[in-house]
């Protein structure tokens, strides 16, 4: 390749593990690396959500791996590891997008539920590395893409833990591109509000969320999953190659419209 000669944005033949791919923004990132001719792992800790998903992979030409997986538990880990691996050879790409929130304030949330939201937000994602780092990239670059948020940015009322976790992903992805490059990239992903099967009803048309998000976003729409997968693309294809730890928001000016 000479230095003019561009990677193209592809992930056919990637072989992909996303954690909390069955439900949501990972689910639509899986969705998206099917349809783009990759091998797909997943996962969530629902064994039916795990096959429902599957399936719908399958439909999309994807050679798929049918494992739960917890990622407070690095034996589960580990042995999602182990089954990818067997099955697809080696792993290209690691998404992490596990999912806990607590609905409260500063003031009101207890230490329990802080901590399940770090143990799974933040301590999941950086097992999840730990576990996969020695099989990630080896026949190439490897890239690893956590899910962040624009509450790790911005003030939301109601979720304390959540938004410091998320804050917490983002200088995390920085310390992990450092430790894992060059063999592999670490970058994450900040969407602003996007509408999935958990957040349909609160953002609806008509609603005063909805109007207060549209308000403030260049194209006057909530996002959609599948925007978000066409980021998630990108940095998992090999035209990423010289990107890596960066933060890349998704919210079509949602965070720059308070600026």
């Amino acid at each position: 390749m000479t230095d003019y000669e561009h990677e193209p944005i592809t992930v056919t033949d990637k072989r992909a593990v996303v954690i909390g791919g069955t439900s949501g923004i990972g689910r639509g990132i899986a969705r998206a690396f099917a349809a783009e001719g990759a091998d797909v792992a997943a996962t969530s800790r629902t064994p039916e959500r795990v096959d429902d998903t599957a399936a719908e992979l399958e439909d999309l030409g994807a050679d798929v791996v049918r494992e739960t997986c917890d990622v407070t538990d690095r034996e589960s880990l580990v042995a999602l590891r182990d089954r990818v691996h067997e099955a697809f050879g080696g792993v290209d790409v690691l998404v992490n997008s596990p999912s806990a929130i607590a609905r409260k304030g500063v003031l009101e949330i207890d230490d329990d539920e802080w901590d399940t939201v770090f143990d799974v937000q933040l301590k999941g994602p950086h097992r999840a590395v730990q576990t996969f780092a020695d099989v990630l990239g080896t026949d190439g670059g490897g890239s690893v893409i956590n899910i962040s948020s624009a509450s790790s940015v911005t003030a939301i009322d109601s979720l304390a833990a959540y938004s410091a976790a998320k804050g917490a992903t983002d200088s995390y992805t920085r310390v992990a591109a450092r430790d894992l490059g060059p063999a592999v990239r670490v970058n994450a992903i900040r969407p602003g509000f996007i509408r999935t099967e958990q957040t349909k009803a609160a953002y609806a048309e008509g609603t005063e969320r909805h109007q207060a998000v549209t308000e403030r976003t260049y194209d006057d729409r909530i996002g959609d999953p599948a925007d978000v997968a066409s980021t998630a693309v990108f940095l998992a294809s090999d035209a990423s190659r010289y990107v890596s730890g960066e933060i890349v928001t998704v919210d079509s000016g949602f965070i720059q419209s308070a600026l």
